[in-house]
């Protein structure tokens, strides 16, 4: 995936927060997260809903890692960086710098 000219800045300095029109939805009958706007639906997993839970524009890319690590055996590096340059990518997340 080509990152985003915004994410390939230092994870350091990078802090996404969802989209103004964008949010989060649980469909409990479906047992499902979906991140919802005028213009999109997509169902995403526990992992995702969880860090879409810590994009606030407060944490970095970095501390979003970390506090995964902590939670869950397994977190890839790189991880949380391509699944917010996607949602950056389809207009679902925005990124703060400093």
């Amino acid at each position: 995936m080509r990152l985003t000219r915004a994410m390939e800045s230092s994870d350091e300095a990078v802090r996404p927060r969802l989209a103004p029109h964008v949010r989060m939805v649980y469909n409990a009958a479906r047992g499902e997260y979906a991140l919802l706007s005028p213009e999109l639906v997509l169902v995403i997993n526990a992992t995702g809903a969880a860090i879409v839970e810590l994009c606030d524009a407060q944490r970095t890319v970095a501390e979003i890692s970390a506090e995964l690590r902590s939670r869950y055996d397994q977190v890839a590096d790189g991880d949380v960086q391509r699944f917010v340059a996607d949602l950056v990518t389809k207009h679902g997340m925005e990124i703060e710098h400093g």
